[in-house]
């Protein structure tokens, strides 16, 4: 067994040799307290922190992206400085090439001494216990799935989504208003988008904490409907009905879309759609047309992909997709918006607009990360320190997924299919005058 210099010697130069193939604009911290640049021109606030020579062995023995995301959850890593900035470095022109060159024979004999290091032991418990891809009908368990991420506590996600509460992307009419602005624009918008007008029957499926359901009634004179599996959604939305004075014109439950009946004039699924699973969808696009009127309008609002040439690739889960079906969103999966205007149609819609809101996303999920990081000791406090960095790892990923484009979002607006007139307007002008 290595001695710890050993281990700290190997870890040196092993850093050492990275740099000079690499030349990143990033330091690394050891252990010991020494600092190895990893470039020629590093950037003071970037850097890495190595807290235990484990960390290094665990990711020798197991070369795993789940393992590299439990051991900055764990804290044995530590990333100094703004996570998206400190993705956007790494991603620069010429950087990614320069870590697919890095020869690895060479780096493994160097850090040989580290292969059997021990890592202590810190226990994760925040990971889903079931089957999570949610594939597998028998066993999956819709309330379940969304109680798993949405009954963390209102407290803990009042620390960064902004006043509304609101847990989709904002609408940003100009890229330096604040999240607050951009999710008021986004309630206002989606009103517009479905024609509201007073008197009419509102159904929001997936409500979340009320915020789009109590804005319908207030400025659109809606009767409105909201639904959720949550029931810590469901505490604060009926709270915050009954400080409104809304009690007589908007209700939530505790209830499965599936479950509803009756006929509304207008329905929004507003982030609730990654929860269907794909091969439900047929099913959910044909409860939400037997609950709207002839004419009535849907606006579907969900995160999306790009297409796949083959089945086979629709059905891979890429390492990142699986981390966060396990430590974020069981359950969930994501379609191209492609398939579902087709599947929209195949169940008796006439499909009217589509609009990508990925930017917007990407704008949304950074006010989060940092309103996230400016609350860090009291997000700690109430979830601990791993479930802390695991949302922080979560959002600030998601800001870079949308930015890049790996990753998309679209709203899908549609009508119960009937012969003549849709009742949409000619042109888009009511939506921005």
């Amino acid at each position: 067994m290595a001695s710890d210099n050993a281990r700290l010697a190997a870890a040196r130069q092993l850093f050492t040799q990275i740099a000079a193939q690499l030349d990143a604009r990033f330091s690394v911290h050891l252990w010991d307290g020494s600092t190895i640049p990893m470039g020629r021109e590093v950037e003071p606030g970037f850097s890495m922190s190595i807290r235990h020579p484990g960390a290094l062995g665990t990711l020798m023995r197991r070369p795993t992206a789940e393992n590299l995301v439990l051991q900055y959850v764990k804290g044995h890593i530590e990333i100094d400085g703004d996570l998206i900035d400190f993705a956007g470095m790494l991603r620069e022109k010429g950087q990614r090439q320069r870590m697919k060159g890095l020869k690895k024979w060479p780096l493994l004999k160097t850090a040989f001494p580290l292969l059997f290091a021990p890592v202590p032991r810190v226990d994760v418990e925040h990971a889903y216990r079931d089957e999570e891809t949610g594939r597998q009908q028998a066993r999956r368990d819709n309330k379940a799935f969304i109680q798993f991420h949405y009954d963390i506590s209102n407290e803990f996600y009042a620390l960064f989504l902004g006043k509304e509460m609101q847990y989709s992307c904002g609408y940003f009419t100009d890229a330096a208003n604040s999240i607050d602005q951009a999710q008021e624009d986004k309630l206002e918008m989606i009103c517009r988008k479905l024609r509201l007008k007073p008197g009419e029957r509102f159904l929001d499926i997936g409500c979340g904490w009320g915020g789009l359901v109590c804005h319908a009634a207030q400025h659109h004179g809606v009767q409105a409907h909201g639904v959720t599996l949550s029931q810590k959604q469901l505490d604060f939305a009926r709270e915050k009905i009954k400080r409104l004075g809304l009690e007589d014109r908007v209700k939530v439950e505790l209830r499965d879309y599936s479950t509803l009946e009756g006929t509304y004039d207008k329905i929004a699924s507003i982030g609730m759609f990654e929860h269907i699973g794909i091969a439900n969808m047929p099913t959910y696009f044909r409860k939400l047309h037997s609950l709207l009127r002839e004419r009535g309008v849907l606006l579907n609002h969900g995160i999306s992909r790009r297409a796949k040439p083959t089945r086979r690739a629709v059905k891979r889960i890429r390492p990142e997709r699986r981390l966060l079906l396990k430590y974020i969103f069981p359950g969930s999966e994501l379609d191209n918006v492609g398939h579902t205007v087709d599947t929209m149609e195949i169940c008796g819609f006439e499909v009217h607009d589509v609009e990508a809101w990925r930017e917007h996303y990407a704008l949304t999920a950074r006010h989060w990360y940092r309103g996230l990081m400016a609350h860090r000791e009291e997000a700690i406090a109430q979830v601990g320190p791993e479930k802390f960095r695991m949302w922080a790892l979560y959002l600030a990923g998601a800001s870079v997924g949308f930015a890049d484009g790996s990753i998309h979002i679209c709203q899908v607006l549609g009508t119960r299919h009937a012969r003549g007139a849709s009742g949409i307007p000619l042109t888009r002008a009511d939506l921005y005058a």
